[in-house]
């Protein structure tokens, strides 16, 4: 029994727990000031957003009506998304009542960082930030302005030692920083048409989906399937492929910018003035810029491509066998997951504009013919099996 005791009050290497007691007082200081300072701020954003949350809302839904999409493409679907658009001011309501509940947890969290970080000064600073987080997140949320009005002074000492992501700020002033303020006439005679993008875009896809359909990732059933409700991998998984092959493409041939199927480099001095082109260029160049900076191993770039397309479906993802794997470490197949989910989000966007879905109705009936002489091929030579 001595043996036993003795055993349990022998140290084995574990360094003691530390309890700071004397720091309490100033913790529990800036959690009261946490909360005096962010339910004020945070609830006048709250009342700021949410008009805009409220028209952003309905004219979403009406758009979604008039082009049957999203909750209307169903006819049985069509009463209950009506009703969504009479009660959306009610779930305005208790996103708003949400949003000025977590301000009570932003300001208590002031406590936490000053008890982390050893510092008062680090938790006041926190305060500060935490407004300009939950601003920034609201602006996301809402498709918005990046970034914040309010500073974000920098609250933590040390920043971990695991690999990050280029932050979006950074990557935002060097893309900036390399642009000219005012284009030049040359430039801009040398300028792409917006016509030459798409096309190269939509001949991308329709190529990337008659090899997926080769390589037996997709199948008839998933094109029948996006015929009666917009099946995902078909609408969504092939665009992010097919930008995923030209954003690794540029990166292994050095471009600045993006270089296309046929050879042709797109950038921020050659690309087609106009809203939309402004649009798309600032957040494909940052995931770009992004997957740069991960070095990606190829089993790292396979298993990219497999999620993008199955939008992470892990029974799809295990039945197509392309070499792919995750990444050992969590964080990296975070980063590269959540790479893969903007991506997805940035082709949903893209597919509600009206030329595009027209065009792509295109793409995928070119797709469709190409599954059925497939098919063909396969009864003919069954035939002649048969013959012979």
């Amino acid at each position: 029994m001595l043996h036993v005791m003795d055993g349990l009050l022998e140290s084995k290497g574990e360094e003691p727990v530390e309890l700071r007691v004397f720091e309490i007082p100033g913790c529990i200081l800036c959690a009261i000031l946490g909360v005096m300072v962010d339910v004020p701020f945070i609830t006048l954003i709250v009342l700021y957003k949410s008009p805009i949350l409220l028209f952003k809302g309905w004219n979403q839904l009406l758009h979604d009506l008039i082009g049957r999409e999203g909750p209307f493409f169903e006819t049985i679907c069509v009463p209950f998304a009506g009703l969504l658009i009479l009660l959306w001011p009610i779930v305005v309501v208790l996103a708003a009542l949400a949003g000025v509940i977590s301000s009570f947890f932003f300001g208590c969290y002031a406590a936490v960082i000053a008890y982390q970080e050893s510092s008062i000064k680090r938790g006041l600073l926190y305060i500060v930030a935490s407004m300009s987080l939950f601003d920034e997140s609201t602006n996301d949320f809402l498709y918005l302005r990046e970034g914040s009005c309010f500073p974000r002074p920098r609250y933590r000492k040390q920043l971990t030692s695991s690999p990050t992501l280029v932050s979006v700020n950074g990557l935002n002033e060097q893309l900036h920083a390399n642009e000219p303020l005012i284009r030049t006439a040359s430039e801009k005679k040398r300028a792409l048409s917006a016509v030459m993008i798409w096309d190269n875009y939509f001949k991308a896809c329709e190529h990337t989906g008659k090899e997926l359909l080769r390589a037996g990732a997709v199948g008839i059933p998933d094109l029948e399937t996006w015929r009666n409700s917009k099946n995902k991998i078909i609408n969504i998984g092939i665009p992010a492929y097919s930008f995923l092959e030209c954003f690794l493409r540029s990166i292994k041939s050095g471009s600045p910018g993006f270089l296309m199927r046929d050879n042709v480099e797109l950038t921020s001095l050659n690309r087609p003035e106009g809203r939309i082109f402004d649009w798309m260029f600032e957040p494909m160049s940052i995931m770009k810029e992004q997957l740069k900076s991960l070095n990606l191993v190829e089993t790292e770039e396979l298993y990219l491509y497999k999620f993008s397309l199955y939008h992470g479906d892990r029974e799809r993802m295990e039945a197509w066998q392309n070499g792919g794997f995750p990444p050992e470490d969590e964080i990296r197949r975070a980063q590269l997951e959540g790479i893969s989910r903007r991506l997805q989000g940035f082709c949903l966007t893209l597919s509600r504009l009206p030329t595009s879905r027209r065009r792509f109705d295109g793409v995928v009936k070119e797709i469709e013919q190409e599954a059925r002489r497939g098919l063909d091929g396969f009864d003919a030579l069954d035939d002649l099996t048969a013959v012979v």
